[in-house]
């Protein structure tokens, strides 16, 4: 005779619940297996389609300039530097943005795949659609058999709502991080993390005491940290 294993209390039983941070419903019979639900599958979908049109929106002259403050000299109302761009918007676009968070999440999902990891996009406005692509032709497996995918598409919910909240001008007030300072000193490039406050268009990096104040500085900084990072991921090539 064969002794059969006693089933184990109905009471220990916990049936399987979306990993979704703000979800975190009981998964249906269909999607017994997965680590996320269907619906937080489709809203994720969706708010990776949306990013590259609103990356576009950020990434524009019109875009770093709506709202900032115009700097101008005495009582005469004649300008004397240009206006001061965004910090918010230059945030998402530049170094440490969006193409930065997105690309963290492919890395993620490619070593969990035993994948190599992602290529060298170029700069963030080239980088964006392709990593888009990548998470969106992805997506299904990840929320199947991933099991930290919850943090991700929190992550990418909250990606979503912080540029759309720009590309609407619902401002919040508080320091920003834009990136690494690309300033060589010496044989190497300092590449201290830079941050700056959304009231003032002033940049001023602790270690090197690099300075970037006007738009036309802004632009130099943008291009100089996209070059040290295109040398870094060469090195590493």
């Amino acid at each position: 005779m064969y002794d059969h294993p006693t089933p184990a209390p109905l009471d220990d039983f916990e049936w399987p619940v979306c990993v979704t941070p703000r979800c975190n419903r009981q998964l249906w019979t269909a999607e017994a297996g997965r680590w996320a639900c269907r619906p937080c599958e489709d809203r994720t979908a969706t708010r990776i389609t949306e990013l590259p049109s609103l990356f576009r929106q950020l990434d524009t002259t019109a875009a770093l300039m709506k709202g900032a403050s115009r700097v101008s000299s005495g009582g005469s109302g004649t300008r004397t530097a240009p206006i001061p761009p965004r910090l918010d918007v230059l945030n998402m676009v530049g170094p440490g943005g969006v193409a930065a968070r997105l690309s963290a999440i492919e890395d993620s999902w490619r070593q969990v795949l035993g994948w190599t990891v992602s290529p060298w996009r170029g700069s963030p406005a080239q980088a964006v659609p392709l990593l888009v692509e990548f998470l969106a032709n992805n997506l299904l497996w990840a929320c199947s058999s991933y099991e930290e995918v919850g943090q991700d598409i929190d992550d990418l919910r909250r990606l979503h709502s912080e540029c759309t909240a720009i590309v609407n001008d619902e401002r919040r007030p508080g320091r920003v991080q834009i990136g690494n300072c690309p300033t060589v000193v010496g044989d190497r490039v300092c590449w201290q993390p830079l941050t700056a406050s959304a009231g003032s268009h002033r940049i001023h990096c602790p270690a090197c005491n690099g300075r970037w104040e006007t738009l036309g500085e802004w632009r130099e900084l943008r291009a100089a940290q996209e070059q040290a990072l295109a040398e870094q991921a060469g090195l590493a090539a």
